[in-house]
């Protein structure tokens, strides 16, 4: 994990706690964001690995190293790319849940054009990163 090189850790233990606690809830939200399209992952684990390189070596490495989005962020972190089939999901699930929501839960234009909005920006999104073969 080549970030960590040259990483001045902060000495303070109140900013530190106030760190890693901000990491911890980073990583909840970041988790909760799989599974609700309108919550980005991405920024929040990127927050909290932020968060955990200038506080905690051990939270840091732990969250680069988790099975379940540790090889994920690792890859993003240092550029390169997401899976296709990743890619591809991601789409399907966040297309997928916007349309129901339009259709299903919500009769104002207004919120239909922020859905799509937002659906497009984070389509336009994953399209700019790299695809990892």
């Amino acid at each position: 994990m080549s970030q960590e090189a040259g990483i001045r850790r902060i000495r303070s233990p109140i900013i530190r706690g106030a760190l890693i606690s901000l990491g911890i809830i980073s990583v909840a939200l970041g988790t909760i964001g799989i599974f609700v399209p309108l919550l980005p992952t991405t920024p929040f684990l990127l927050l909290a690995a932020a968060c955990f390189i200038y506080s905690s070596q051990t939270m840091y490495k732990w969250l680069l190293t988790n099975r379940i989005f540790g090889r994920y962020l690792r890859d993003y972190i240092e550029s390169k790319g997401i899976p296709l089939r990743i890619k591809i999901w991601t789409l399907l699930f966040l297309w997928g849940t916007i349309i129901t929501s339009m259709i299903f839960f919500t009769d104002s234009i207004l919120v239909r054009i922020m859905l799509l909005f937002i659906a497009s920006a984070v389509t336009l999104h994953l399209f700019w990163i790299k695809t990892k073969k």
